[in-house]
């Protein structure tokens, strides 16, 4: 079956998604949890150590309060609580710090520091999975122990109102319950005032016994507006009014109470200078914690700076507060200022049954757990302990009981945090078995495509696949029975803690048999290629000398390839993008002076004509790669013009043009400050966004919008004009309603609307020019002399594409699509067309510069970057599709407006169906190739020190990028009517 190069490669990267989701099922693999039911069954607590004395303190300690409130704000990080804003906006808080009866602390949380994996920490005080990331959209029930959990079995009644992520993980868990949507981020008042209004009615109520509050807000302006956003320092006034008001009411229904109250004021998360969360940085790791309670002691004059603990550090804290068990999973050290003012026969039993659990748990999860560190200190400290028991209850005060009981109290704490750390440092348990099947059918698709390029960068961008022979063969059906031998050997020693191993028979063996045919189909491709032991070759093209472009291609990609093997170029991937494109901008220069002033053999020539044809169907890459004879007849020769010609003026712009561009990105890279080492560093952008530029982003967004419909407008259709118009003026009022640009009417900065209005104005044009170019290509595909019709139909498509980012876009990086769409103007007239690059080249100078473009819209490997406000434009409720497409295109614009851009140069440049198969499987060739590399690094990386931290990031970011890939493959492959033929 001879199929199109295109064609072929949008199935290669198919089967490319396919193996690299299996291996980030395997990556990041979902918690095996017991199906025993034994996982929430109260064991007996560890009894009071005794050497040979008479202790009867086999029984849980009672509960320290009576009632606990835990008022959860999201995104409340360190210093919004402990510093300057705290002060000036949170009073009572500080009083409370400074005065009150409290603890302090800087809790630690660790990455992901997104919503749903920070409460199962808080709640569990065990370290969540990096996949938590993603179950993160829809989160759940939590089947590992908890505090929550123990305290519904323990007959307590617990009440809940805020992010109904606690509803998801906890169902059936509490008496009354209220849940708000933490995804829409545009609503920031409503969403706590629904929390806030149920307070007087609760407060005033003695049935309960944990009170649960998750406020929303301040999480939602910093995704809106940023940290620095005026709207914080008023969202935390509020919070320090609920405070107060929940803390009055606790003090004065404790006079009535046998027990005291604890309130809990805490964080999930920090908050990124760009507002966002979920990497790992200061400001997004570190949260403000403080206990309230007046059983706590506090002596006048006592100041008391804040600690830093860990997060997970609040389970055992809970646990021991309320007279629950520790959770089993729980890492966590007893914050023991809560306990300090308790006898120290008390104490040191706290201790023991939190470093019991610890202990426990390194026994499950350390083979060689005897010689770790922390259970020695352990077992030291149970026999200090088991003395000091004897000694008290021979007698019960005196000095050296006292000095006993402090030395065992400090060994305690010792064990503790040695327990504790040793145990956060465990490594993740890998599905190795998934990663590895995973891996192998990304290497077997990218040798497919490597050995395929011959023939699919051939002149007729054709190639046979014999689709038959290696299904059929008896390799085929030897490969499928060793493959299904070691399956179900694996399956049988691993049980259900694969996921290979818990699919069903039937899916599993369709696993094994494309395993069994890609392997069929390489050895094939193999034998072709080397039939009698060498590569066949034909006398080399006389074209197939390599040019620096060639060389800067190559180089550059396995440049690429080979960085993403350090943590640090990964975090500051940017910056190889941006070397790269100025490297090509430089390497076109010399291509294009060369050109007008010397000729080929440095002998000096007039200018090049800038009017020529496109050699879409000349493959000289090829010839050099693979050292093929393949003819050119797409070629056009190169007619020169006079320097002093009709054509002068357009020469000096052949000449300026890369320097524009250079021009172009040295803009956009002060635009947005991204990465991780200089991210902090202010940036156009965040001066543009402060409150008293509004008039300066008024006018840039202004003019940015002109720009966009100059560039844009010039080859549609008139409707489509009209639409285009009417959109981005819609684009401005909506950015107008939200308050981030004025309106020449507006007297004061109120905003009219949350711009629900204003943006679904902008989705009808957008959808009505998508529909519009739409229907034009399905007319081209019935009339196939309708190349006008396609082209347009495409351009349409392309703009519609340019209006949805315009809208998706903040206002400040407005400028950013302005020049994406000059820098495609000024390649195609003044640089693609007179020096006749081909379909390859021009593929790789679109996919460079969609990468640039994904870091200059101020984007990174880091997860806190994406623009999560973006998926909810115009829409007045969480709709989880729309937003998730909405978010991921605001994201990849970049990548998908180029990719979308050469699909449009390509059609209108050349009649020859050849261009767009070779654009597409070279796109192919050149996203698969950093994603096959990467999968290998992450493997041998995986105990790294920020596997999760830095590495972990980029492969989703990685695996989001081949599906983009694979998006834009079939709609390369959609344009191709020839793509098949038998």
């Amino acid at each position: 079956m001879r199929l199109g190069s295109g064609t072929f490669a949008a199935g290669c990267v198919v089967i490319e998604v396919l193996g690299v989701a299996l291996f980030l099922r395997g990556f990041f693999p979902a918690p095996v949890r017991s199906s025993s039911g034994t996982e929430h069954e109260a064991e007996p607590p560890a009894p009071e150590p005794s050497a040979g004395g008479g202790s009867n303190w086999t029984k849980l300690p009672p509960p320290l309060f009576g009632k606990v409130v835990i008022m959860l704000v999201d995104a409340l990080r360190d210093d919004f609580v402990f510093g300057s804003k705290g002060v000036k906006f949170m009073p009572y808080t500080t009083y409370l710090m400074e005065k009150g009866t409290s603890h302090s602390f800087v809790a630690e949380a660790k990455p992901p520091t997104v919503t749903m994996p920070r409460i199962k920490a808080l709640m569990t005080g065990s370290l969540p999975g990096f996949i938590d990331v993603v179950r993160n959209l829809n989160s759940p029930a939590l089947l590992e122990d908890n505090v929550i959990t123990r305290a519904k079995a323990a007959g307590k009644r617990i009440i809940f109102y805020g992010d109904e992520t606690w509803m998801k993980l906890f169902p059936k868990h509490f008496v009354e319950y209220d849940g708000t949507t933490s995804f829409f981020v545009s609503d920031y008042t409503e969403v706590d005032d629904n929390v806030t209004r149920h307070l007087d009615k609760v407060l005033k109520r003695g049935d309960w016994d944990v009170l649960i509050l998750h406020y929303l807000g301040l999480d939602h302006i910093g995704h809106v507006s940023g940290p620095s956003s005026p709207l914080i320092g008023r969202k935390l006034s509020e919070m320090d009014g609920v405070l107060m008001r929940i803390h009055t009411a606790l003090l004065s229904e404790e006079r009535e109470a046998l027990l005291p109250s604890l309130l809990v004021l805490c964080g999930d998360h920090g908050m990124s200078e760009s507002g966002g969360h979920g990497a790992s940085s200061v400001e997004e790791v570190n949260t403000a914690l403080l206990l309230v309670s007046s059983a706590f002691e506090r002596k006048p004059g006592d100041v008391r700076h804040p600690k830093h603990v860990q997060q997970t550090d609040l389970a055992p804290t809970l646990a021991i507060g309320l007279g629950l068990p520790i959770p089993k999973h729980s890492v966590g050290c007893l914050l023991f200022p809560v306990v300090e003012g308790r006898a120290i026969r008390e104490q040191l039993r706290f201790l023991h049954l939190n470093t019991v659990q610890l202990s426990k748990l390194l026994q499950e999860n350390v083979p060689s757990y005897k010689r770790e560190p922390g259970f020695e200190q352990f077992k030291m400290s149970e026999r200090l302990h088991g003395n000091w028991i004897r000694r008290y209850l021979e007698e019960n005060n005196s000095e050296v009981l006292l000095n006993l009981g402090s030395k065992v109290r400090r060994q305690y704490l010792d064990a503790l945090r040695t327990l504790s750390l040793s145990l956060s440092r465990q490594v993740a348990h890998y599905d190795v078995y998934s990663m590895v099947v995973g891996t192998v059918v990304v290497l077997e698709v990218l040798t497919l495509l490597l050995l395929s390029v011959p023939q699919a960068l051939g002149t007729a961008a054709e190639l046979e696949v014999p689709l038959s022979s290696p299904v059929f063969s008896l390799l085929f059906y030897l490969t499928f029975l060793l493959l299904w031998a070691v399956h179900v050997i694996v399956c049988t020693s691993a049980g259900s803690s694969c996921y290979l191993c818990s699919l069903s028979w039937p899916m599993a063996g369709a696993v094994m048999v494309l395993v069994s045919a890609l392997l069929c189909a390489v050895l094939s491709a193999l034998s072709r290629t080397f039939g009698d032991g060498r590569p066949r070759k034909t006398p080399v093209h006389s074209n197939s000398k390599w040019s620096e472009l060639d060389l800067l291609i190559l180089f550059g990609t396995v440049g690429h390839v080979l960085s993403l093997g350090a943590s640090s170029f990964i975090e500051e991937e940017h910056q190889t993008w941006y070397f790269l494109v100025n490297t090509l901008c430089l390497a076109l220069c010399h291509d294009i002076y060369r050109s007008c002033f010397l000729g080929e053999d440095d002998e000096p020539q007039p200018c090049l004509h800038v009017e020529g044809g496109f050699a879409g169907a000349a493959p000289p890459l090829q010839d050099k790669i693979s050292g093929w004879d393949v003819p050119e007849p797409g070629r056009v020769k190169k007619s020169p013009s006079s320097l002093d010609g009709p054509w002068g003026r357009e020469k000096w712009m052949v000449l300026a043009s890369p320097w524009l561009i250079l021009g172009c990105c040295r803009l956009l890279r002060s635009l947005n400050q991204t990465g991780v080492q200089w991210a902090h560093r202010p940036d156009l952008g965040h001066w543009l966004s402060r409150s008293d530029h509004k008039a300066e982003l008024s006018v840039l967004a202004t003019l940015a919008l002109i720009m966009v419909f100059t560039l844009v407008q010039s080859r549609c259709s008139l409707a489509s004009k009209v639409a285009m118009a009417l959109g981005l003026l819609g684009v401005y009022c909506y950015r107008a309603a939200v308050g981030h640009v004025l309106l020449p009417w507006q007297r004061d900065t109120k905003d009219i609307s949350k711009g629900i209005i204003e943006a679904r104005f902008v989705y009808v044009f957008v959808l009505g020019i998508l529909f519009t170019g739409t229907k034009d290509l399905l007319k081209s595909q019935v009339l196939a002399a309708d190349f006008t019709g396609k082209t347009g139909g495409l351009w349409d498509v392309y703009s519609g594409l340019v209006l949805l980012a315009a809208l998706l876009f903040r206002a400040h990086n407005l400028p950013v699509l302005v020049c994406s769409l000059l820098i495609q103007t000024v390649l195609t007239r003044f640089i693609w067309r007179p020096l006749r690059h081909d379909a390859a080249e021009v593929t790789v100078m679109h996919y460079w510069f969609g990468q640039a473009f994904f870091y200059f819209q101020g984007n990174s490997n880091n997860i806190a970057t994406v623009d999560i406000s973006a998926g909810f434009v115009g829409l007045n409720t969480y709709m989880q599709i729309p937003a998730m497409f909405l978010t991921a295109f605001a994201t990849y614009a970049g990548p998908v407006l180029w990719a979308s851009h050469l699909v449009n140069f390509l059609s209108s440049e050349t009649s020859s169906g050849s261009a767009l198969r070779h654009a597409c499987f070279c796109y192919a060739l050149f996203c698969s190739l950093p994603v096959s590399a990467y999968i290998i690094l992450v493997t041998s990386l995986r105990y790294h020190l920020f596997i999760w931290s830095v590495f972990s990031p980029k492969l989703l970011y990685e695996g989001m990028r081949l599906l983009v890939t694979a998006t834009v493959c079939v709609f390369f492959t959609a344009m191709d009517r020839t793509g098949v033929k038998s």
